[in-house]
C-alpha cells in the first residue's frame, strides 16, 4: 500500500508507485516518476521529471533535480545533492542548459555527497560520505573525496573487494575489474 505524509506535497501529474513510502515535508514535482516499494525521507526535493526506479531508499533532506534518472535498488544517503546545470546562473535557465546525469542499478551514495550533473554512475557502486562526483563512475567502484577518486572496489553485497577481485564475504569474484585496478 502506498503512503503520502499529510504533509508532503505531490503534484496530480506525478506517477507513485505501488508500496511506495513519502515521508513529512517532501515535495515531489510534475512529471516525477517515482517506482514500487521506494522510501522517500522526511524534506526529500523530487524535480519535474525525474526518474526513480523500482526499490530506491532515499534518505532525509535530498534534493533530486530535474534531469537524474535513478536505477532500480540504489541508495541514496541523507543531505546529497544532484546539480543539473554546469554553468549556473541565477538569471539564466532554460531546457537547453540542462545536464543529465544516471545513477544505476544497486549504486550507493554516502550521505552528503554531491553528484555534479552531466555524469554516470555505474551498477553497484558506492560514493563514500562527503565526496564530490565529478565524473563517470565505473561499476562496482569505490570513490571517496573530494574531487572524488575511484580507491577501490565494492561486491553487491557492498563489501570491498580483495586485490584479486574477490569478495572476502560472499566469495563472488569480479576478474572483469582487474584491469580497470591496474589503473589505480
Amino acid at each position: 500500500m502506498t503512503f503520502i505524509s499529510d504533509t508532503a506535497i505531490v503534484d496530480e501529474k506525478a506517477e507513485i508507485g505501488e508500496g511506495t513510502r513519502v515521508w513529512h515535508h517532501s515535495q515531489i514535482r510534475e512529471g516525477a516518476v517515482i517506482g514500487r516499494d521506494c522510501n522517500i525521507g522526511k524534506g526529500v526535493y523530487v524535480d519535474l521529471n525525474v526518474s526513480i526506479g523500482d526499490r530506491v531508499k532515499v534518505q532525509n533532506n535530498v534534493s533530486i533535480y530535474h534531469g537524474v534518472e535513478i536505477g532500480d535498488d540504489v541508495f541514496i544517503g541523507p543531505s546529497v545533492t544532484f546539480t543539473n546545470d554546469k554553468h549556473p546562473r541565477a538569471w539564466l535557465w532554460d531546457e537547453s542548459r540542462l545536464c543529465r546525469t544516471k545513477v544505476r542499478k544497486g549504486a550507493s551514495i554516502g550521505a552528503n555527497a554531491t553528484i555534479v550533473c552531466g555524469i554516470e554512475v555505474g551498477e553497484y557502486a558506492m560514493i563514500g560520505a562527503g565526496s564530490v562526483v565529478t565524473k563517470d563512475v565505473p561499476p562496482h567502484a569505490l570513490v571517496l573525496g573530494n574531487p572524488g577518486r575511484i580507491s577501490g572496489f565494492v561486491c553487491e553485497c557492498g563489501e570491498r573487494l580483495d586485490d584479486e577481485m574477490k569478495c572476502p564475504s560472499c566469495g563472488k569474484e569480479f576478474p572483469y575489474l582487474k584491469s580497470l585496478a591496474k589503473d589505480l
